[in-house]
């Protein structure tokens, strides 16, 4: 199969339960041309070399985005990228102003200034998994939708405790970021009378949301209040300063979308990974010891982030065998390379108890995942509570619906039926 061909299956709906196959196509070259101007890098080790390189740059102004299909101009769903408002937020920013901005969440999200903010919601997220299982006994039917009525819960209730943004609102929000990724797709779909009604849906929530969180910005400025986004417009005791508005208003987006939805992602693909493979199961609910190094395995053969198509290339940049041209496109496939078959044995086997497991699960460079350490403690929570509590769970629907978003994905819904919910400790 062609690169561009591959590549295309691999973005196509139809395809999103599994398109490690035709990332397997694309890894016959580890860095390839896809597009006019774009490349994709599937191999580990050139992958780990540009998420170090400083000429890729995240700057989405500098990339061409994705011409993803045989030269058509970007899908329309492409300009939600630009959904953390008018100023750069972390994620498509580069050094110094990455660095700077970096610099101004970490002083409140966690060590050496915030060294207790993530233990501190260890209770309530316990708490929450609780509930909510002790609601799915109540409710009697013995079957539970794992992401709705579980994995969805916990992280957004998290994450507004810790930015300050009013769980009441979550109902409000919850659809604008819905409807913004479902509107982000790259791929052959976008172009379709369809998926231009959802590019244009995902750009009015997206607008929604940026006006909802720079209004409660603006409150936080005019009063101080608890949480992180009242803590970014009001800090002048830092080294950096606090905030411009602009850029707390992109950045608000940014913590609030990421803060919630991977770890979505990722406690449903733990659940329905380890349910395709029942002895994992029991190994794990007889072991919890062995959950975080599950989870790490999860990530890498089932990544929540498949990857980011904001970057770039700032020179000519020789690697695997080609040049990547200046200002052309970048995606580094964190999925492909977590799979690849020089870095990894049997690659496509889940294996909890896998030794030297240095994925791509939660990024690599200098955009590594910030909020991970917040996210691990919530999986390894949520997957702990549910192996302990859950009787004899199995998939109703495998595979099960997927979201439409490439990037960013994971189940729409992932139905389990069970015997029984056991009382909580």
């Amino acid at each position: 199969m062609q690169p561009e061909a591959a590549w295309a299956e691999a973005m196509k709906y139809e395809n999103r339960a599994d398109p490690y196959p035709f990332f397997a196509e694309l890894r016959r070259t580890p860095v390839v041309r896809v597009a006019e101007d774009t490349y994709v890098v599937t191999g580990y080790r050139e992958l780990l070399t540009l998420a170090h390189d400083p000429r890729i740059s995240s700057d989405l102004t500098r990339s061409p985005l994705s011409r993803l299909s045989g030269g058509e101009p970007p899908p329309p769903g492409a300009e939600d990228l630009q959904a953390y408002g008018p100023a750069k937020s972390i994620i498509m920013s580069d050094p110094p102003d990455h660095d700077r901005a970096r610099r101004q969440v970490m002083r409140h999200f966690g060590p050496p200034h915030s060294p207790d903010l993530i233990p501190s919601v260890e209770p309530e997220i316990l708490r929450l998994c609780n509930e909510l299982l002790d609601a799915a006994k109540a409710a009697g039917d013995n079957r539970l939708d794992v992401v709705d009525d579980y994995a969805y819960p916990v992280p957004v209730a998290v994450i507004c405790k810790i930015l300050g943004v009013p769980l009441e609102d979550e109902p409000m929000f919850h659809q604008w970021v819905y409807d913004f990724m479902a509107g982000l797709d790259l791929g052959p779909e976008a172009a379709t009378a369809e998926g231009r009604a959802r590019a244009e849906k995902g750009q009015a929530g997206t607008e929604a949301l940026r006006g909802y969180l720079t209004e409660l910005l603006a409150r936080y400025a005019r009063k101080p209040g608890e949480g992180l986004l009242s803590t970014l417009v009001n800090d002048d005791e830092g080294p950096d300063g606090a905030m411009s508005p602009q850029e707390a208003s992109s950045n608000a987006i940014l913590l609030l979308v990421a803060g919630h939805d991977s770890t979505v992602n990722t406690i449903a693909n733990c659940v329905m990974t380890l349910l395709r493979n029942p002895g994992s199961f029991d190994l794990l609910r007889d072991r919890p010891e062995l959950i975080p190094g599950a989870i790490e395995e999860v990530q890498r053969l089932q990544s929540a982030v498949q990857f980011f198509p904001s970057r770039s290339a700032t020179a000519d940049i020789d690697i695997g065998g080609t040049t990547i041209p200046k200002g052309a496109a970048v995606h580094l496939m964190y999925s492909a390379a977590n799979r690849d078959p020089c870095r990894f044995t049997d690659p496509d086997r889940f294996d909890p108890q896998r030794r030297d497991n240095e994925h791509f699960g939660w990024g690599s460079g200098i955009h590594t995942c910030m909020g991970g350490p917040l996210a691990r403690l919530e999986v390894n929570l949520a997957l702990e509570t549910f192996l302990r509590r859950v009787g004899n769970p199995r998939l109703v629907v495998d595979p099960p619906p997927y979201r439409r978003n490439q990037i960013f994905r994971g189940p729409r819904h992932l139905w389990v039926d069970f015997e029984k919910i056991n009382g909580s400790v």
